[in-house]
């Protein structure tokens, strides 16, 4: 499983509605479990303005920091250069292609929810990130 000949590190999209709660979470959990063994990237199907503040918190609360992160547009080229593809909630939104791996977590939506609500999801993403890691034979 390799992105590109130039390239050997697997590279993970994930992709939820706003990319501004799930989709968020998940690559920043990624990128701190995995630092440069894994190309993340993550992205929304109608991206917000700026990443909810809950999450922000929540984030915060396990030492990592997504304040300065952006919420960015789906594209075509982001599904084509990932080897997995993790969508939080997008529906039918997301671009599917032959040779990549879809994974769907069903996740609640933080949007307009408090840290103490984005607690859980946080931590169901964390376990969800382990999973994947170990599928992928990289240790946490």
């Amino acid at each position: 499983m390799t992105s590109s000949s130039a390239d050997p590190r697997p590279s993970v999209l994930f992709v939820c509605v706003h990319n501004a709660g799930r989709s968020q979470m998940g690559a920043a959990v990624l990128t701190h479990l995995a630092g440069d063994r894994v190309e993340v990237r993550s992205a929304g199907s109608a991206p917000a303005d700026t990443v909810n503040p809950a999450v922000v918190g929540a984030m915060a609360e396990v030492g990592i920091d997504v304040s300065a992160e952006t919420p960015k547009v789906l594209t075509v080229e982001a599904v084509q250069s990932s080897d997995v593809v993790i969508t939080m909630g997008c529906g039918d939104t997301c671009p599917v292609f032959p040779g990549k791996r879809y994974l769907d977590w069903q996740l609640d939506d933080p949007a307009g929810r408090g840290v103490d609500a984005v607690r859980p999801i946080r931590e169901e993403i964390e376990r969800g990130v382990r999973g994947l890691l170990a599928e992928l034979g990289i240790a946490a």
